[in-house]
């Protein structure tokens, strides 16, 4: 629930901006079908909770409640899936061979300490594919940067060459105030007014000239629009863990993404890089609030992009999302300590929208794409008490069904994506690959979920607590145990409760613990160099 604080500038600054005049209405049969499909799924599975119910009690009522709300969550994402099937997108109007921007887009690409010999062979490579293109004239490449000590000298030697070349604008602030937006603000105030669009890039994204062609062709087609998100695949991998995301997404995102888009609309949501951006409305709409009181849930707003994008939105401006993942890409976390770091980062950016999420005149999905985020990672601690509920005898099921039913919203995405892909390769051998990389996935993922879910319960322990990440790249829970210690741990200890309490559970608890158990040797595997990718590119 979240509680006002009075705060005049906080207030000032989630208040409502007017914006452009409200835009047509989309289509909303997507928007329905979503809806319908959440609530029939949801309630088939608090009925087979119903049905298979040993006895009433108040365990078994706070059990059902923790149902509902994780249960929601998992229906909404399978329903997503299959309207994504249902409603694909239509193909966005491509733009002649001889065509050219009316407008001036400005290409950000915003640094803060990473390794700069990445991004500047991707400028550099960009530079010539918007030349070839007959960008160059109405594109120009900035790099923001707001990295700092001894990381700065190497980050403007990597760069030399190109500002020396005039091929791109270096700005590097002294002071890191304000983050990723006060970076974004930074420029927006001293070069914002000299540009139509600016497309937002992270040190890890990639983009083709004629993708960023098409986005900006489709933006110009369409004042209303605020903001183009573009979706996105992950470049190839090092490790089979890096892989293991690449799979997923390559399986999954493309349906999911599908139906993201029908569904969302006009009211879509931001990512925070691959997107285009229309700068009079991100300047007139996005001052982001500073929350009241002290980090983790006060200061600066760290997962900045739902807000803006829920900001703009209100203002009246179009968020679209173009579900195309052709040539628009970023990196993934390539270790299990990487991704927790970053998990852990978005764990305290995201439940400081409990602050946001009521602020007036917000639209209503805007709203829900916060209140999916925070379940993101309430999830992982409602569904733990939930599973120590059932498996200590605390809530008695009768029978499975309700696990069961659980594990097909699981795995409707990938059913979805799979059957996608499917229509899609031509040949029997074709379609057999497509099976084997589907189920390789699933069973690696199935291990991976338990081990995620700890460290979830640990980041929402550690932001309710009151400890501040800062939005630091060092991170991680604090405890000095081994790789996958932490892990082995809290599978050990749910084996034991279970085995003393209610020793007729522990089949079905071992598909959990088991995983966690063997956590220090899956991560060492998972981590190991995968040697059927070729070099990344």
């Amino acid at each position: 629930m979240t509680v006002h604080i009075p705060n005049s500038r906080f207030d000032a600054a989630i208040a409502p901006h007017p914006g452009p005049a409200e835009p047509a209405r989309p289509d909303r049969r997507p928007l329905l079908a979503v809806m319908a499909l959440t609530a029939v799924l949801t309630a088939a599975v608090m009925a087979g909770y119903v049905l298979t119910i040993g006895a009433w009690g108040f365990w078994s009522v706070l059990a059902m409640a923790l149902i509902t709300l994780t249960t929601t969550t998992l229906a909404l994402g399978a329903s997503t899936a299959v309207v994504g099937l249902i409603f694909p997108a239509p193909p966005a109007p491509k733009p002649m061979p001889d065509w050219q921007p009316a407008t001036q887009t400005a290409i950000l690409l915003t640094l803060c300490g990473e390794e700069p010999r990445g991004p500047a062979k991707m400028l550099a490579e960009l530079a010539d594919d918007l030349a070839q293109r007959g960008l160059d004239r109405h594109t120009r490449i900035f790099v923001i940067s707001d990295t700092r000590d001894d990381k700065a000298e190497r980050e403007a030697t990597a760069l030399a060459p190109l500002i020396g070349a005039g091929r791109i604008t270096y700005r590097r602030r002294e002071e890191n105030v304000g983050r990723k937006p006060g970076n974004i603000g930074d420029w927006l105030h001293r070069w914002g007014p000299d540009f139509d669009f600016m497309l937002v890039l992270d040190a890890d994204s990639r983009m083709s000239a004629r993708r960023i062609r098409h986005l900006i062709h489709r933006m110009e087609r369409s004042p209303s629009t605020g903001l183009l998100q573009s979706g996105m695949r992950l470049l190839p991998a090092e490790t089979r863990f890096g892989q293991l995301q690449r799979s997923a997404q390559r399986i999954m995102g493309p349906t999911f993404l599908e139906g993201f888009s029908a569904w969302t609309g006009d009211a879509g949501n931001y990512w925070g890089h691959n997107a285009l951006i229309r700068v009079r409305a991100f300047r007139d709409a996005v001052p982001l609030p500073k929350l009241p009181g002290a980090a983790p849930f006060g200061g600066d707003v760290l997962s900045h992009d739902f807000v803006e994008a829920a900001w703009m939105r209100r203002a009246g401006w179009r968020i679209e999302i173009d579900a195309d993942t052709r040539a628009s890409a970023e990196d993934g976390p390539q270790t299990l300590s990487e991704y927790h770091k970053r998990d852990r980062r978005w764990c305290q950016g995201n439940l400081q929208h409990l602050r946001l999420i009521t602020a007036p005149g917000l639209h209503p999905l805007s709203r829900l794409h916060m209140a999916v985020g925070v379940m993101g990672f309430l999830s992982a601690p409602l569904w733990l008490a939930t599973l120590l509920l059932l498996a200590t005898g605390a809530v008695p099921l009768a029978t499975g069904w309700m696990l069961l039913a659980v594990a097909t919203l699981l795995i409707t995405p990938k059913i979805c994506g799979v059957s996608r892909i499917i229509r899609q390769a031509k040949g029997l051998r074709a379609k057999g690959v497509v099976l084997r990389a589907a189920l390789l996935e699933t069973v690696l993922s199935s291990i991976l979920a338990p081990i995620v879910m700890v460290h979830h319960v640990i980041d929402v322990a550690a932001v309710v607590s009151g400890r501040d990440c800062g939005w630091k790249k060092s991170g991680g829970t604090g405890i000095s145990l081994p790789t996958g210690g932490v892990e082995a741990l809290a599978g050990a200890a749910i084996l034991a409760i279970v085995a003393t309490v209610n020793p007729a559970a522990m089949a079905w608890v071992l598909p959990v613990a088991l995983p966690l158990i063997f956590a220090p040797l899956f991560i060492r595997f998972m981590e190991s160099p995968c040697k059927c990718i070729a070099a990344r590119s």
